[in-house]
């Protein structure tokens, strides 16, 4: 979430692209990231809802307990199936359908965390196009996850989280 809450305020009111998160939480966490996230942000913070449209300069959350994925029609949907590398939410599977949903045009950033999930999606990410970013191990609180994506391959950055907001802003410009 320290990540999360150094990254979401940097970025501008009107910043042209949907943010899409997935954040390991318990499944019977209340929406309190979402809350927090939204005091912070100029953009609106909300938990995702199954079938909404995603729009530019909104920032979506996994609901606990729920997988969040892309459909090509650029809808989100929400799913309960088998945990993945320990996680539901689990962000391989929203870097996988994301991925095919919009190729090239996609971003994908994978910041701290203490398991292998993401490394594949994110990898996913790159062999269709997409811009990938990986917080630099050595600042992450705990290094596992962007650590595992730089096992698989080279990501287009790797950047401090400090510096991540300001690499979105200028490559979505």
């Amino acid at each position: 979430m320290e990540a999360l809450a150094q990254i979401i305020p940097k970025l501008p009111a009107n910043f042209p692209v949907p943010i899409i998160i997935v954040q390991h939480i318990s499944p019977h966490s209340e929406n309190y990231i979402t809350v927090y996230l939204n005091k912070l942000s100029k953009l609106k913070v909300k938990e995702a809802d199954e079938k909404e449209v995603v729009k530019a300069g909104t920032v979506y959350l996994a609901p606990p307990n729920y997988h969040l994925l892309i459909e090509l029609d650029k809808t989100l949907s929400l799913a309960t199936s088998e945990r993945v590398s320990y996680a539901r939410p689990s962000i391989d599977i929203l870097f996988d359908t994301a991925a095919e949903a919009y190729g090239r045009w996609l971003i994908g950033v994978l910041l701290t965390g203490a398991n292998h999930d993401g490394a594949k999606g994110l990898l996913k990410i790159h062999n269709f196009g997409g811009v990938t970013i990986v917080q630099n191990p050595a600042t992450a609180e705990v290094n596992m996850m962007p650590q595992s994506a730089l096992d698989l391959f080279h990501p287009t950055k790797i950047l401090d989280v400090e510096n991540i907001a300001e690499y979105l802003v200028r490559i979505t410009s």
